[in-house]
């Protein structure tokens, strides 16, 4: 068996990645908000240029997967005229900013979200993952999702914080994203090719403590299908949002926009909550706590179909279910219940652990799985 490439970056626009089924372009809507005309806008193009489906990624973007490389340039001429493509592919490249998704229009996540936005160019060259994470609700939303630094509360104000510490440092709203692009200057100055990362340099060679001492608000109930003040959440199995479905959802909800989060839901702003089919619209489906990468033959790296396998396996499940087409673990980077692992067309079964831990048992078939017992 090869061992799995990691890329050690995401597909953008102006870059995309190629798979197995062609051209994996990312969207990375500006504050996690496309407005209704550019979501149903967005559903044509994946329709008319990419597989019929949108990707809903754990850092809150959207991905167009099947696209031809003679149809890259249409296609980024379409993003940009529905605004959703950066002029500059190097600001693309640095805004990979997570909000927490219930902001409101105007509060503090979206003007610090914006004025970061506005201020890109400052930053200096940081690794291809490296992101910020707008998390200052009363309740954090994003503390185990994938950042480098951190806006967040305390019960006084406004905290900044280095991932990987326990603690970050007081601020004003006027000067944070000063004291961001700052705090990014100095990771800048100590990552190396082994600590890409800002909490594995926090890890190596501590922070000092001008960033430290304020302890952030604790965290909130993660999200759930179902009405929120906002409008409605709709889950997305797998993360996968079929195109014309989403159409309908949209036009049939009266929505006015689309916000998208890090955890395989959607949130219709002034939506109605309806039946809808090709969506998780009830939080205790197993479905919202499986993962399963897109697998053969649409991954050149996976070594097994995944998605139909999960989908059975799901209800039978005791816990979170993590089907990986290779040991790389793209869908779920942190530990599962029960994780398979494709190996030449057959699974390993990792228990409490990650795609890349030691299996507990090798070269499972699918008839196999599908009567066995995991508990």
């Amino acid at each position: 068996m090869s061992t799995p490439v990691v890329q050690g970056w995401c597909p953008g626009a102006h870059r995309p990645m190629m798979s197995g089924d062609g051209l994996v372009v990312r969207v990375r809507p500006r504050l996690a908000r496309l407005s209704s005309a550019q979501a149903l806008g967005l559903c044509e193009l994946a329709d008319r240029f990419g597989n019929g489906t949108i990707d809903l990624t754990n850092r809150a973007n959207l991905q167009l997967r099947g696209v031809k490389e003679a149809d890259h340039q249409p296609l980024l001429a379409e993003l940009a005229a529905l605004d959703l493509l950066d002029a500059e592919p190097g600001i693309e490249v640095r805004r990979n900013i997570l909000v927490s998704p219930l902001y409101e229009a105007g509060d503090l996540t979206a003007r610090l979200a914006q004025e970061l936005i506005n201020r890109l160019g400052e930053l200096p060259t940081l690794p291809a993952k490296f992101g910020f994470a707008i998390d200052t609700a009363s309740k954090r939303l994003l503390a185990g999702d994938s950042a480098d630094i951190r806006l967040e509360t305390d019960a006084e104000g406004l905290i900044l914080r280095a991932d990987g510490s326990e603690t970050g440092c007081r601020v004003s709203e006027a000067e944070a994203i000063d004291r961001v692009i700052a705090l990014a200057k100095w990771f800048a100055e100590h990552f190396t090719p082994d600590t890409r990362r800002m909490a594995r340099v926090v890890a190596a060679q501590g922070l000092p403590q001008d960033w430290q001492g304020s302890t952030a608000n604790a965290t909130g109930a993660p999200l759930q299908p179902g009405a929120c003040d906002l409008g409605v959440l709709y889950g997305a199995a797998f993360g996968q949002l079929p195109a014309r479905r989403l159409i309908g959802l949209i036009e049939d909800t009266g929505a006015s926009a689309l916000r998208v989060t890090p955890w395989r839901l959607i949130l219709l702003e002034g939506g109605a909550a309806i039946p809808a089919s090709a969506f998780v619209t009830d939080g205790i489906d197993p479905l919202m706590t499986t993962d399963a990468c897109p697998g053969a033959p649409f991954c050149p790296q996976a070594q097994v179909e995944t998605r139909e396998i999960a989908r059975a396996l799901a209800p039978r499940a005791p816990g979170s279910l993590h089907v990986s087409g290779c040991a790389k673990g793209c869908a779920r980077m942190g530990p599962a219940d029960i994780t398979l692992v494709g190996r030449d067309g057959r699974f390993d079964l990792v228990k409490h652990g990650r795609a890349g831990d030691e299996p507990c048992q090798h070269g499972l078939t699918q008839e196999t799985l599908m009567t066995m017992d995991f508990t």
